[in-house]
């Protein structure tokens, strides 16, 4: 199986020495991301609601150059700074997953990249 690393030019820089995404056989791994703006690579400010909206716009925005959707993600991981906000962020996910959603893991993290309140990394199938 080939392994080939993607790189966006509609979402936000990477942070760190990784890519947007790796295409192995069937699957597309792509990294976590924050909710930074594009356009300055800076956190949007207002907290987990804003922020989880920008992260699933900057996914949607990578899936979309891959010639994929939302649609076809199959698992996603999320990573919440603060557990409270878990209904806030859920409100913002439905309104991206609203049927056939993936299968998802929430767990709490301690801290994350830029201070911020959540960060997704998701697999996709483009089988």
């Amino acid at each position: 199986m080939s392994k080939h690393c993607f790189n966006a030019s509609n979402a936000p820089l990477a942070i760190g020495p990784y890519s947007h995404a790796v295409i192995a056989g069937d699957f597309v791994y792509l990294s976590g991301q924050a909710g930074l703006d594009p356009s300055s690579n800076q956190l949007v400010s207002g907290g987990v609601v804003p922020e989880t909206r920008q992260v699933l716009t900057n996914l949607k925005a990578i899936l979309t150059e891959m010639h994929l959707s939302l649609a076809d993600v199959v698992k996603t991981s999320v990573f919440l700074k603060d557990m409270a906000d878990f209904a806030a962020f859920n409100a913002v996910y439905a309104e991206f997953f609203p049927a056939d959603c993936p299968a998802r893991t929430t767990i709490q993290a301690a801290a994350l990249p830029k201070n911020a309140s959540v960060e997704i990394d998701v697999v996709a199938y483009k089988g």
